[in-house]
């Protein structure tokens, strides 16, 4: 009987499988969500055409001290940029790490609100005098006791302040009152008041703090710049937003209620910033631009919140953590992200959003308790001092623990699949190893990390005083994998995965590497037979 000539062409098939830089996804479905999106996606930064791993952070000033820094203050001069630290009931000039010099002491609370205005800082808490970073008689830059009066303020009930319309605007603690300058451009005298208790209706005081006051005052640009179109929001604690127009809130003529809008809870008084002429604001439905939210014929009639996509991991945030201190955002220019704080009980995280793709990620093991910017860098404060960020790739010494989960992908075909090779591409600053692997259909299966080669004396196969080859440990936990320096590595290595959907999990553990993730390419087997 003639032998059978069995025909095997065609049976395997290669597609290759971008990198998730559509980021992480925790609004889809797993079996919806684009294959370029991540279900995890920690300390890996997702750019337009890679993901890479986040910088890491070292010691800068305060740590042999382990002040704990609650507040971080920017100061842009021509004199020169400053930053301080806030702390112990005490501030310090943390510019240089060579000269760090205390500043201010005796201090009931450390989370000052502060803005900038006529080169001053001007900075308050709710328990304390206000204060003003300016110049004394002598010339001398000094903090000292804000000099403002007004009939029944009380100075130190003022917890947060804004500059809109060259005004300054203080609110005052746990009341739904605001205060603003008397004249435009002072930064001391008299100041007014603005009482909203009959405007509000969302609770007020004195029912209680959760029943509504004040919380927060913003100027709304709208065009990124300053003119008379410019309009000056109150954010109540429930979610009321009132919008003022004009200059001049003494002066009928020149200041009349353009709208009250009802928006999510603002969560804590760092809760706004600007961004582009809008005013983002974080809430218990996620980091919302105000412009989205609001009907006004500037701003558009409706709209998501820049977290939509990461809304269920927000709302979770939210839920447990909203009463802690430590929630803020801050742009970072020079990392072209913008940064959300989340404290979460005994730890941080941060939701970080590429502010050109809208791709989010998450960093972890980061303790922040406050975030700020000199001269472009970006620092933190912690438990422990004041750390710079985005400094070299590792935490202060410790590994940074990198892990995707990209979304489930079909590589282009329905049917059911035997995955036999993947190519990870990728690119670092020297040898690492990776941990990676196939789940199939919805497997959320969890291997652990593994060190960096150099950290652990190991090469690709013995070596280095070690014996046993990796393929031969007893429990072998993914692929180790070993890239060249400074150039995208591209080699097959054996996977045996069997399913309809595949997502590839890329895990490292590393002290020292720049790790780019290119693509990966995918070599499986179709058609029945399979199992």
């Amino acid at each position: 009987m003639a032998n059978q000539t069995i025909n095997r062409s065609g049976r395997s098939h290669n597609y290759t499988l971008p990198a998730p830089t559509g980021g992480l996804n925790v609004r889809d479905g797993l079996d919806t969500m684009s294959e370029t999106d991540a279900i995890v996606m920690d300390n890996y930064y997702p750019s337009e055409t890679k993901v890479c791993l986040r910088g890491g952070y070292r010691a800068y000033a305060l740590n042999d001290d382990k002040v704990k820094v609650e507040t971080l203050i920017e100061f842009r001069h021509a004199d020169g940029d400053r930053l301080f630290a806030c702390g112990n009931g005490k501030i310090w000039d943390v510019s240089t790490p060579a000269d760090i010099r205390e500043v201010s002491s005796d201090h009931q609370y450390n989370n000052w609100q502060y803005v900038q205005f006529k080169d001053r800082i001007l900075a308050c808490n709710g328990y304390d005098k206000p204060l003003s970073w300016q110049k004394d008689e002598e010339g001398e830059w000094v903090w000292k006791e804000a000099e403002f009066t007004g009939s029944g303020l009380d100075p130190q009930k003022l917890i947060n302040v804004a500059m809109s319309k060259q005004r300054l605007f203080f609110v005052e603690h746990n009341s739904l009152k605001c205060w603003y300058s008397e004249s435009v451009g002072e930064v001391q005298g008299t100041l007014m008041e603005l009482d909203f208790s009959a405007l509000v209706t969302r609770g007020g005081w004195p029912q209680g703090w959760a029943s509504g006051c004040l919380q927060a005052v913003a100027g709304w640009t709208q065009d990124g710049g300053q003119g008379i179109d410019d309009l000056t929001l109150f954010i109540t604690s429930e979610g009321e937003v009132l919008v003022y127009a004009g200059s001049d809130p003494s002066n009928a003529d020149d200041w009349s209620l353009k709208g009250k809008y009802y928006v999510s809870r603002p969560i804590g008084y760092r809760c706004t910033f600007q961004y582009r002429g809008d005013v983002v604001m974080i809430s218990e439905d996620g980091y919302v631009p105000l412009s989205q939210v609001m009907p006004l014929a500037q701003g558009g009639t409706a709209g998501l919140a820049y977290s939509d996509k990461i809304r269920g991991l927000v709302l979770e945030r939210v839920r447990d953590n909203k009463t802690l201190p430590g929630w803020q955002g801050i742009i970072y220019p020079r990392g072209g992200y913008a940064l959300f704080n989340v404290p979460v009980r005994k730890q941080f995280e941060q939701h970080v959003i590429n502010l050109s793709s809208g791709a989010w990620c998450r960093f972890t093991n980061i303790l922040s308790l406050c975030w700020g910017l000199l001269s472009g860098r970006l620092y933190f404060g912690s438990e422990t001092g004041v750390y710079l960020f985005d400094e070299g790739y590792s935490d202060n010494g410790l590994h940074i623990l990198g892990n995707i989960h990209q979304a489930y992908s079909d590589f282009g075909c329905g049917n059911l699949k035997k995955v036999q090779m993947i190519n990870p591409r990728t690119k670092s600053s020297t040898r690492f190893a990776l941990n990676i692997y196939v789940n199939t259909d919805f497997d959320d299966s969890e291997q652990g990390y593994q060190e960096n080669i150099g950290n652990t004396g190991l090469t690709k196969w013995a070596g280095g005083g070690v014996s046993t080859k990796w393929s031969s440990l007893g429990m072998p936990k993914g692929t180790k994998w070993a890239t060249l320096k400074g150039a995208v590595y591209n080699r097959w290595i054996c996977c045996s995965a069997s399913g309809f959907k595949c997502s590839v999990v890329f895990k490292t553990k590393t002290r020292g590497n720049l790790i780019e993730w290119h693509n990966t390419g995918i070599r499986y087997e179709q058609g029945g037979g399979i199992l």
